[in-house]
Formats: structure tokens, sequence, C-alpha cells
């Protein structure tokens, strides 16, 4: 029951009203060179850094959420948020763009002008897997995700695995194991940049 109750937080409570992003990734997202689909995440807690989170992404599983991924970090959307649920022996969550500058009540309910449609797969959320947030439309996607710290098979096939951690879990670590309030919230805000890598 507790696993469940875990899994029934990521049903984030977003405003309705982002329109749905069409089938535009075509088939040349789907065959980006891979390398080109690592980005480097560089978390901070105050003004101590961290460390860096390597991600690569399977544009030949999910494109659209890619894509999406891809153009978010191109344009800086993600610098400065912060990771807003910490549930350890689960995940940590982030990508709320109110999170950089709202008040913490508004965290986890935020996100991009347009949501990406669910792209299932066979794929499983293992140790290490970065999957899309949703409320409970599963083609809700905007922006939110969050990365598993252990295996969570109960949401495979609900979520949309779309890439992994190739180093740096032990920073995922550190992140979920912080100190949190009753919300899951760290008591220190523990910030983010992403960059593509190279």
């Amino acid at each position: 029951m507790r696993m469940f109750a875990m899994a029934v937080t990521l049903v984030l409570a977003m405003s309705v009203g982002f329109s749905t992003v069409t089938a535009q990734s075509s088939s040349s997202s789907a065959k980006q060179d891979k390398k080109a689909m690592t980005y480097i995440m560089t978390v901070k807690q105050g003004n101590k850094e961290l460390g860096k989170i390597t991600i690569k992404l399977w544009p030949e599983i999910a494109p659209k959420h890619c894509a999406f991924w891809d153009a978010r970090v191109a344009e800086g959307w993600y610098d400065g948020s912060a990771f807003h649920r910490v549930i350890p022996g689960f995940m940590i969550q982030g990508g709320d763009p109110n999170s950089k500058d709202q008040a913490r009540e508004s965290w986890g309910t935020g996100g991009y002008k347009e949501t990406v449609p669910a792209e299932f797969s066979a794929k499983k959320h293992v140790r290490g897997v970065l999957s899309a947030a949703r409320t409970n439309d599963p083609n809700s996607f905007s922006g939110q995700f969050f990365l598993c710290v252990a295996d969570s098979p109960w949401l495979d096939n609900q979520y949309t695995a779309f890439g992994e951690v190739v180093s740096g879990m032990e920073v995922a670590d550190m992140v979920v194991n912080t100190p949190r309030d009753p919300r899951d919230n760290p008591l220190e805000k523990i910030t983010f940049t992403v960059a593509k890598g190279k």
C-alpha cells in the first residue's frame, strides 16, 4: 500500500489549459545521433555543487518526449528549477518552473504551455530511469520529470520512460536522502541546470 501511495504522489495537481504537441517530432528526431541526446545536469544546494548527472535520452523509444526535452534544454527552460519532491527508495522529481521563484505551495503544479502525449513502451522503470511526470491524464506531460532511485515496476506502462542516467547516480542518491518536509520537499532547496553534452 505504501508503494502505491508513493506512485500516487506523481500525479500532479496541475492547472489545465495546456495545448497538446502535435505529431511534429518527425523521424528526424528519432534518428538523432545518440551522443547528441546526452545531457549534463549540474545539481546545487545553496552555493554548494552536489555534482553532475549525465542523462542519455531514448529518441527511438519516446521521440516526442525527447524532442520536447531537447527543445526546453536549448531554451534554458529547466535552469534554476528545483527538485521539489524526493522520496527515498523511490524517486526524485523536478522541472516545475514554479520552483524557480514562486511560493513552495505552488511547486509541483506548473509546467510548459504545451503537453506531450504518452509514449508507453517495454522499457522498465528501474533505478536510473528518467520518466515523465503527469496529471491523471496520461497525455499531460509538460516538463516535470522524475529519476528513479530504485526499481519501480508499478509505473511500467503507466508513465513514459524516455532516458536513463549513465553517470552520477550518487548525486541523485544525495538528493533523495536530503532532509525533507512532510510534503517530501527538501528543507534546503536543491536546484539544477541542464546542458547538452558535447
